[in-house]
């Protein structure tokens, strides 16, 4: 027998965003705090399909669009303040951090593939 959810409340992606600290440079204790937001099932399908360039040559990934879509939807704020042009330009030291924290699109479809292989 299978129960049916009581609280719809935990269908929902949370309204909470989540504060993480990301250094500035290896040899610094500065950070740069950012706050991201869980991704709703939609903005999940919007940043994959962000990825993909169809054209006369085939489909193509392209990961700076899917990025760029990520910085846009799922940061919504930083200490101190960037706008998403300046959060696109930050170092590979930050950014490396950065995609850490964010939201992967592709974990999903991973676990299933996984699921698949066993």
């Amino acid at each position: 027998m299978t129960n049916v959810v009581n609280d719809k409340n935990s269908l929902f992606a949370r309204a909470e965003t989540e504060v993480y600290e990301l250094r500035v440079n290896a040899e610094s204790d500065e950070v740069l705090k950012i706050w991201i937001k869980e991704p709703t099932w939609l903005q999940v399908e919007q940043a994959l399909s962000s990825v993909m360039d169809m054209s006369q040559d085939g489909m193509q990934l392209d990961l700076n669009k899917m990025y760029k879509f990520m910085a846009e939807e799922f940061i919504e704020k930083t200490e101190p303040q960037l706008s998403t042009l300046e959060i696109l330009r930050l170092n590979p030291f930050i950014g490396n951090q950065l995609k850490e924290v964010l939201p992967n699109p592709f974990s999903d479809m991973m676990e299933v593939d996984t699921k698949k292989a066993n």
